[in-house]
């Protein structure tokens, strides 16, 4: 069953089919364009003064007591106390958490929040907190302020974010990053149709698949994002 929306938001009104003829289409339409350029210009401004950052992404509705909540927050605090900062939507559940381990550590803990009309309540542990209309502009920020993504357990979100990021570094249009499938029981299934549909039906090269790297332990995540930086000289 459908879920049901409380409310119009901006990406709502933007993306939505307008009728020929309909009042608002010429008044709003490019006056929305001015309000989208705000937002580059707002998130440019204060991420372009961070150093070296990790973003984060993982289900809004895990709980606190989830393995996967734990593991986020001390995956976030090891990485932030090695001198990188944390980045993540912002919201509840595994971006809470990444953020909760950001705070403990000694870089900064940012969130780049987004307006829903359901979910998204931006969390308290935040140095820098941001919030974004449009879908598009936020998921610049993270693609443009990243060195590397930490993908934990999620859902639409999460793989949306997962599958930018894959297209983007298939098709070159970013240098290749490190992204981190975290929790091997979670990512099993997604792999194995990766690996024995789109790779046998020739969708993909076995190059592509080789763009993601699966870990299943804390330890793991956090010295292969490490490695990473250390050899690129970004630590």
């Amino acid at each position: 069953m459908a879920r049901k929306a409380t409310g119009a938001h901006e990406d709502h009104e933007l993306l939505r089919f307008h009728k020929p003829g309909e009042d608002d289409f010429t008044k709003s339409d490019p006056w929305r364009v001015f309000r989208i350029l705000g937002e580059f210009v707002e998130g440019f401004d204060a991420l372009s003064k961070l150093g070296p950052t990790i973003s984060i992404f993982g289900s809004a509705r895990t709980k606190k007591e989830d393995r996967y909540w734990q593991e986020a927050a001390r995956i976030a605090e090891e990485l932030s106390n090695a001198g990188l900062a944390i980045i993540t939507g912002g919201g509840p559940g595994i971006m809470e958490a990444a953020n909760y381990g950001a705070e403990k550590g000694t870089s900064d803990s940012v969130g780049c929040n987004i307006e829903l009309p359901f979910e998204q309540t931006p969390n308290p542990h935040q140095d820098i907190s941001l919030s974004f209309r449009y879908f598009f502009v936020r998921k610049m920020m993270f693609i443009k302020y990243s060195i590397g993504y930490v993908i934990m357990p999620g859902g639409f979100g999460t793989l949306d974010e997962l599958f930018e990021a894959l297209t983007l570094t298939q098709t070159d249009k970013i240098a290749q990053f490190p992204i981190v499938l975290h929790g091997k029981d979670y990512w099993a299934g997604l792999l194995a149709w990766i690996e024995n549909t789109l790779l046998k039906q020739g969708c993909i090269s076995k190059e592509d698949i080789n763009i993601l790297t699966v870990t299943d332990t804390v330890e793991e995540t956090v010295e292969y994002i490490l490695h990473y930086c250390k050899t690129h000289e970004y630590l």
